[in-house]
């Protein structure tokens, strides 16, 4: 309407203005924002119309830095005046209505938003950008159905590994199969597998809700247990997988196997280790790619894996990367049709030699359309997966450069106290935007500011419940793990810094608490583990985040302020800018 868009939410019957209600059309007018072309270039102003309501505030409130009003509370009769208002306080370049409909809606989902729309049997083209990300996402989801047809057309077997940046749409892609492909019954069936159990149980438990909240909306009732026994059939944790595989000497009932997060399959050592613990199994004497994929190579026609592959990831002991699945093809699968993404050899894929083995391999094609390179989880900034490689990297001059040209549409904030960094998340974060505190699970010396990383957190209340539930992020009392956000995001993270990692001249130091004092790392494993899992922590915020590292304590040994002082020094070094 002239030159401001107004994003209206009626409440028929309503006499409050509760908070929901006030979220959700602040929502509308961000999403609109964000993902709206015509949008990006126009001032939105979100109201929220009670019907019974009998006051009004709609007194003229400046809009924040991008445009986006806070919403405006209207009650019966309010609605014409509140309009009028907000035209007579501004100024701007009339919209044109017609054109500004017509625009492009290009959204960003999260992970969690992702799936519940790909359930609902939407394409990867509907809910993707489409910008180059969204372009890539498209072609490699297509290139991976193409496989999927040709080894059933040609009784064939194909396992193709598939990578990306962290955020780039790994899941997402395998997401799109397996929900394609949910009925038991069709030529298709394709299962979504993962050793991530918190992905698992987070994204069961949104898609239960999500399908018990639609069939109540349309009058029908559901019981949430049938609801997640319908979903945990396509979305399955891969040792459920693995265990089916033991007991049953028969092919799955599935032909496609999607195994994400593939680099985090356990090694030989390990799987034995556990088989032999856990299972009862001292005979067991394969990894558990090898085995796997042995489990998929029982079927008489044809099979496809698809493994999904994150650079830098691997944060857990026995975790083999991708060189295991390398080694299995080449000593006992040399039957199989491999398809490769050419950026497979790069460092922080961690194939080592192993991807040379490949050489002699019976078939083996590399495309660019099975690398992702694209985030599309930080939507303000593609290059914070590049940024925060140079950080840990310790390239100072290129993560300053990158830092320069990302600052201005994705905040990073730095500062020594929790408290200040708190009222940071709460002050960016807008509507519904998740935000949280997340920490390195060695951060064992941040008790003295109430984050204890040996305290159970549920990660499912934490990525799912409300701003009123204790149990969730928003109420920024329980600080998430590595183990818990990989694959995962939020909008606004604050990422507490311990002295488990430490930047020093020599370069990064790697501690573990051990009893009552911290023990350095030797490892070159165990000091990979812990380099990744700060980049999975860096790389989880979609909008920005604030780092914290404490000032230490002079009368506390265990947090001796050396420890803290020279990482904090290098990351303002940087230029990250501090909060007062």
């Amino acid at each position: 309407m002239d030159h401001l868009v107004f994003v209206i939410e009626f409440k028929v019957g309503e006499a409050t203005f509760s908070r929901h209600a006030m979220d959700q059309v602040w929502d509308y007018a961000l999403d609109l924002k964000n993902f709206h072309e015509p949008s990006h270039a126009v001032d939105l102003v979100p109201l929220l119309v009670a019907t019974d309501a009998k006051t009004s505030n709609a007194d003229y409130v400046p809009p924040q830095h991008d445009g986006v009003y806070a919403p405006v509370p209207i009650g019966a009769g309010g609605l014409q005046r509140a309009i009028q208002t907000y035209l007579e306080q501004t100024r701007g370049p009339s919209v044109d209505g017609l054109a500004w409909a017509a625009g492009r809606y290009s959204p960003t989902p999260t992970i969690i938003e992702a799936a519940r729309a790909l359930y609902q049997k939407h394409s990867v083209a509907e809910i993707s950008r489409s910008d180059a990300g969204a372009t890539n996402l498209l072609v490699t989801s297509q290139y991976v159905a193409q496989v999927i047809a040709d080894a059933q057309s040609r009784k064939q077997k194909a396992i193709c590994l598939l990578t990306g940046v962290p955020g780039a749409g790994k899941t997402l892609v395998g997401l799109d199969v397996a929900t394609r492909n949910m009925d038991p019954a069709g030529d298709l069936y394709s299962v979504f597998l993962s050793g991530n159990g918190p992905l698992v149980a987070i994204l069961r438990e949104a898609l239960a809700r999500d399908h018990v909240a639609r069939e109540a909306a349309a009058g029908r009732r559901l019981a949430k247990g049938q609801a997640r026994r319908e979903v945990e059939a396509f979305i399955q944790n891969v040792h459920h997988f693995r265990d089916e595989g033991l007991s049953n000497p028969a092919a799955p009932v599935e032909h496609v196997t999607i195994f994400d997060e593939a680099q985090r399959a356990w090694n030989r050592d390990q799987t034995a280790s556990f088989m032999k613990r856990k299972r009862g199994r001292s005979d067991f004497d394969v990894s558990e790619p090898e085995f796997l994929i042995s489990c998929m190579d029982r079927h008489g026609d044809w099979a496809v894996i698809i493994c999904l592959i994150g650079g830098g990831q691997e944060i857990n002991t026995g975790e083999g990367g991708i060189s295991e699945w390398i080694h299995a093809l080449r000593s006992r699968f040399p039957h199989w049709l491999v398809h490769v993404s050419p950026r497979l050899g790069d460092a922080e894929y961690g194939s080592g030699e192993a991807l040379h083995l490949l050489d002699e391999h019976t078939s083996v094609t590399y495309d660019e359309a099975l690398h992702l390179n694209v985030s599309m989880r930080s939507y303000r900034a593609e290059r914070v997966s590049d940024w925060v490689k140079q950080v840990l990297d310790l390239e100072l001059e290129e993560a300053s450069g990158t830092l320069s040209s990302l600052i201005g549409r994705y905040p990073v904030a730095l500062t020594r106290d929790v408290s200040l960094a708190k009222r940071w998340l709460k002050a960016r974060a807008r509507g519904s935007e998740r935000y949280g505190l997340m920490v390195s699970s060695q951060a064992q010396r941040l008790r003295p500011h109430a984050i204890d990383v040996r305290a159970p957190v549920d990660p499912v209340h934490w990525f799912l419940d409300s701003k009123d539930d204790v149990r969730s992020s928003y109420y920024l009392e329980d600080a998430a793990t590595e183990f818990h956000v990989q694959g995962l995001e939020v909008d606004w993270a604050a990422i507490v810094w311990d002295a488990d990692y430490r930047y020093t001249k020599r370069g990064w130091e790697h501690w573990s608490f051990v009893g009552d004092r911290w023990q350095r790392i030797k490892k070159p494993e165990r000091q990979l583990y812990q380099k990744n899992a700060y980049r999975v922590l860096l790389t989880r915020a979609r909008q920005g985040m604030v780092l914290v590292v404490p000032n230490g304590d002079v009368e506390d040994p265990t947090r001796d302020p050396t420890f803290y002082d020279e990482t904090y020094a290098y990351l303002r070094s940087l230029g990250i800018p501090e909060l007062d």
